[in-house]
C-alpha cells in the first residue's frame, strides 16, 4: 500500500446520527436511508502547516489528499483534475455595484465540475472492491462517470432521460459505458436504474453514496486558496440541480473553519430554472425538504432535477450562513449564455449561465448588496 495520508475516520448520518466504519462499500444510511457524510480526524492536524504544504503541491484536487477518503494512492483514477481558473468579470450592466468573479470548471476533464466528484467517488469505490458502477444523469455526471470508469477499468452503466441531447449519448458511449435511455427526467431514469441495477452494480447517484461530495468540497478549498482568508467572496451563486455542489461547498468550508483556516464562510445562493425550482421553493416556504416539482422542464439539462435526493442536506447548506434561492426563466438563461460569450469569451453550459442571469433579481431582493464580492460558479462548458 502506498498511503495518501488520508485522515478519514468514519461515515455519519446527520438525519439519524448513525455512524459507520468507513472501510467497506456503503451507499446510504442503513438505518434511515439518508445520505452518509465522511468525517476526518482533524484534531492533531496543524491546519496552517498543512495548508502551506498543500499550496506547494501540484495543482490538482488530489493535493488535498489528507482530507479526501482514498487511503491507497494506487486506487486513484485521475485524469489530471486541474484547478478551475478564477476570472474577474467586473460588474454586470445596471446599478448593482458588485465585484464579480467567475470560477470556470469547464476546463476540468469531461468539461464540467462533475469530474471533481467522480474522480474521488470512482477511486474510492474501486479501492473498496466495487466491480461495476451505475448512475442516472442529465448529461455531465454521466460523461464524467463513463470517463472515470474507463480510467479505473470498471464497467459502467449510465441511465439517461429519453430526451437527453444526442451529444451526451454519443459522449457516454465513446467511453465504452452502457447507455440506457429511459424516462422523461433524471428522477424517472434513477428509479428505473435502481430497479435494474440493485444486484449487479454500485450506485453513484447524487448523494446516494458518501464520496462525490468529497470531490465537490475541493471547490471550497480552491476558493479559499485563491482568494485568501481575508479576501473571500461574500456570496457564491451556484446553479443547482441535485445540489451536491452546495453540500460540498458547505462541507469544505466547515472543515476549513475547524482547522482555523476560515472565519466566515460565504453565503450560498441556489439558482434554478423557474420551470423546475424545487429547492428555491422549499427555501422560500421554509420547508424542511423539497416536494417534487410537477411538469418539470427547462432548456438547461443540469437544472432538470424535479426531486433532489436528501434535499435536507442541500437546504441545510444554503441556510447555514443565511443564503438564498432564486429562479430564472429559460429565456434569461439563454440570454445570459450569449452575454457571457460575447462579453468575456466564456462558452459555458446553459446551467452555468444561470448565475449571471440571476444577478438582477438577487440585487433587487437584497440577497446580494452593493460593494460585495460575488463569485459566480461556472460549472461547465457548452457542448
Amino acid at each position: 500500500m502506498s498511503s495518501t495520508g488520508s485522515r478519514l475516520r468514519k461515515l455519519s448520518c446527520r438525519a439519524c446520527c448513525a455512524e459507520y466504519a468507513p472501510d467497506e462499500l456503503r451507499g446510504v444510511c442503513a438505518t434511515c436511508g439518508h445520505t452518509l457524510l465522511a468525517e476526518y480526524a482533524l484534531e492533531g492536524l496543524d491546519g496552517r502547516a498543512w495548508w502551506r504544504e498543500v499550496s506547494s503541491r501540484a495543482p490538482t484536487l488530489w493535493k488535498y489528499r489528507e482530507l479526501l477518503p482514498v487511503r491507497d494512492d494506487r486506487a486513484i483514477a485521475s485524469l489530471g483534475e486541474s484547478e478551475g481558473p478564477l476570472l474577474a468579470l467586473g460588474d454586470r450592466p445596471g446599478p448593482f455595484g458588485l465585484e464579480l468573479w467567475g470560477k470556470d470548471d469547464g476546463v476540468l476533464p469531461t468539461g464540467s465540475f462533475k469530474a471533481r466528484g467522480m474522480t474521488v467517488a470512482v477511486s474510492r469505490a474501486r479501492e473498496l472492491g466495487a466491480t461495476r458502477l451505475f448512475a442516472p444523469s442529465a448529461g455531465n455526471a454521466g460523461l464524467a462517470l463513463a470517463a472515470y470508469g474507463a480510467r479505473a477499468g470498471l464497467p459502467v452503466s449510465v441511465y439517461l432521460p429519453e430526451r437527453c441531447e444526442a451529444a451526451v449519448v454519443e459522449g457516454v458511449s465513446r467511453y465504452g459505458a452502457e447507455v440506457v435511455r429511459v424516462g422523461a427526467t433524471i428522477r424517472e431514469a434513477g428509479e428505473e436504474a435502481r430497479q435494474r441495477e440493485a444486484k449487479r452494480a454500485f450506485d453513484l447517484s447524487t448523494l446516494r453514496e458518501p464520496y462525490r461530495v468529497e470531490g465537490k468540497k475541493t471547490m471550497g478549498f480552491e476558493i479559499r486558496e485563491r482568494f485568501g482568508a481575508d479576501g473571500m467572496p461574500d456570496v457564491i451563486v451556484y446553479p443547482t440541480g441535485g445540489g451536491t455542489g452546495l453540500v460540498g461547498l458547505w462541507k469544505g468550508f466547515q472543515e476549513l473553519r475547524s482547522l482555523g483556516l476560515l472565519e466566515q464562510a460565504p453565503r450560498l445562493v441556489a439558482v434554478q430554472s423557474e420551470t423546475c425550482a424545487p429547492v428555491v421553493r422549499a427555501l422560500r416556504d421554509g420547508s424542511a425538504r423539497v416536494t417534487p416539482w410537477t411538469d418539470a422542464r427547462t432548456v438547461a439539462p443540469g437544472l432538470l432535477v424535479p426531486a433532489p435526493f436528501s434535499s435536507e442536506r442541500v437546504l441545510e447548506a444554503v441556510r447555514a450562513n443565511h443564503g438564498a434561492g432564486v429562479s430564472v426563466s429559460d429565456d434569461q438563461i439563454l440570454a445570459a449564455q450569449g452575454e457571457l460569450a460575447r462579453r468575456f469569451g466564456l462558452s459555458v453550459a446553459r446551467e452555468a449561465a444561470a448565475p449571471w442571469a440571476a444577478l438582477p433579481e438577487l440585487a433587487s431582493s437584497g440577497a446580494v448588496r452593493s460593494g460585495e464580492r460575488v463569485l459566480l460558479y461556472l460549472t461547465g462548458r457548452a457542448a
